[in-house]
């Protein structure tokens, strides 16, 4: 069999296995996310594996790049990844992915020994100030509010009353000018009408 009739064999598998697992993520019909351990928990993490070309016959690609870890140090990372990357050595030539998730799940408390939640407040900042140094600048120009100047803060805090909050009725049309108009438009109009 063909790398691509693998592949397809496989996915169907994986899809029939793993149908109502919330736990698992097809991200596309070669990448698929699974999270090791239930949502809360300290020592829960996610792989992902993806497949090359040429998968099965060559290793998938395996990731923990995902912001589900943001938590889990890199050595520990490091250390989950290349005791995987034993077991694809392993599994060479066959469908894979199934068991590698499966493998995870078994030695979780093995993989997740050493591990000490790091900050996601310093990870975050720092996966950000990584990824995107130069667009950092140029986000806070367009978040730039429009200054006004004394006397328009003056005209609208004469407008608004404590709460800054308009008067009831600030819109309302002025009822006696109004009435006022009507008058004098129906005389008007009413001396232009033929007298019968």
């Amino acid at each position: 069999m063909g790398a691509n009739e693998d592949q397809e064999m496989e996915l169907e598998a994986l899809r029939s296995i793993y149908e109502g697992d919330e736990s698992f993520r097809e991200l596309s019909p070669v990448s698929f996310q699974y999270r090791i351990g239930e949502n809360g928990d300290p020592k829960a993490f996610l792989i992902e594996i993806s497949w090359t070309e040429t998968y099965p016959q060559t290793p998938p690609i395996i990731s923990m790049n995902a912001f589900f870890n943001n938590t889990i140090s890199s050595d520990v990372k490091q250390s989950i990844l290349a005791k995987l990357q034993e077991a694809v050595e392993v599994h060479l030539g066959t469908a894979m992915t199934y068991t590698l998730f499966e493998y995870a799940k078994d030695n979780k408390e093995q993989f997740m020994e050493n591990h000490h939640p790091v900050h996601s407040a310093t990870s975050i900042s720092n996966i950000i100030s990584a990824e995107t140094p130069n667009t950092a600048p140029s986000s806070k120009k367009k978040d730039k509010k429009e200054q006004l100047s004394k006397a328009q803060k003056r005209k609208l805090a004469d407008k608004t009353d404590h709460k800054g909050e308009l008067p009831r009725g600030w819109n309302w049309v002025d009822v006696v000018k109004h009435v006022s108009i009507f008058e004098i438009s129906f005389t008007f109009f009413s001396s232009l009408a033929p007298q019968f």
